[in-house]
């Protein structure tokens, strides 16, 4: 019983088998999924799959990377958008300093924009963070975003920030790189989080854990993500895999 809380099969790299995906993770004990959508093309994609599949839910944002792309339309459909009943977070949103297409300033008030809908719908927000880890963590303090709490998708950041984010209502979700030989960080932070606050996630088609490393990553490769996750904290992976699933269950508020 896994609970997938961020994959991207709306994505064109699974165009040609996305079917097959969704059945083979099934079949590797993939219970329920989130599909996130970050820009007009993903939204749209993401909303089919969750009309398509009893079993997968939408979460809809926009993605700092693109935030110079947003314009106030947007923000209005994404709050349309969350009153649908499959519709179980905002997001993904947040910061990213690699990549230099949005400026900052622009990134940031996005970001803001995004948490003060949430907080209005009452969603949850799944929170992207590449390079930016203190900007991300102070506009969550300044918005008070844990009134609604939330995901730290695809932690990054050290044990103190996690402790930050946890104390913020967040969970800290972890994916792949957990199971990179060279990864360090992550394991740290799996050994360290309490069960009743970690997540399990692939980012599919992105970040695919060993041995997929550098291949396509997708939903049924959760798995291994959760047995590494499970032998670094010394309990059985049926028990890391029914704790994260309830986690992510209570934070969604999806009714098993």
């Amino acid at each position: 019983m896994l609970f997938d809380t961020h994959t991207h099969i709306n994505a064109i790299q699974f165009d040609e088998d996305r079917e097959e995906v969704i059945h083979k993770a099934r079949e590797a004990g993939v219970e329920t999924m989130i599909v996130v959508g970050f820009d007009r093309e993903t939204i749209e994609r993401a909303m089919q799959l969750v009309e398509e599949y009893d079993f997968i839910y939408a979460a809809v944002g926009w993605h700092p990377v693109d935030a110079i792309d947003m314009k106030d339309e947007d923000l209005d459909w994404i709050e349309e958008l969350a009153s649908h009943p499959k519709v179980v977070a905002i997001g993904e949103m947040g910061l990213d300093y690699h990549w230099d297409k949005s400026p900052h300033d622009i990134q940031k008030e996005v970001f803001r924009k995004q948490i003060r809908l949430a907080k209005k719908v009452k969603l949850p927000i799944i929170i992207h963070n590449r390079d930016a880890t203190r900007d991300v963590v102070d506009i969550l303090k300044q918005e008070e975003a844990e009134d609604v709490g939330g995901i730290m998708h695809c932690f990054s950041g050290d044990v103190e920030i996690a402790r930050e984010c946890i104390d913020m209502n967040f969970y800290i979700s972890l994916g792949g790189p957990v199971t990179f030989k060279n990864a360090k960080e992550p394991k740290v932070v799996a050994e360290a989080v309490p069960i009743e606050r970690l997540l399990v996630e692939t980012d599919c088609p992105f970040l695919a854990p060993h041995p997929y490393r550098g291949k396509r990553n997708e939903p049924a490769y959760v798995k291994l993500v959760a047995e590494k996750i499970a032998e670094l904290k010394g309990v059985s992976y049926e028990e890391l895999a029914q704790k994260t699933s309830d986690n992510a269950f209570r934070l969604f508020s999806i009714n098993r």
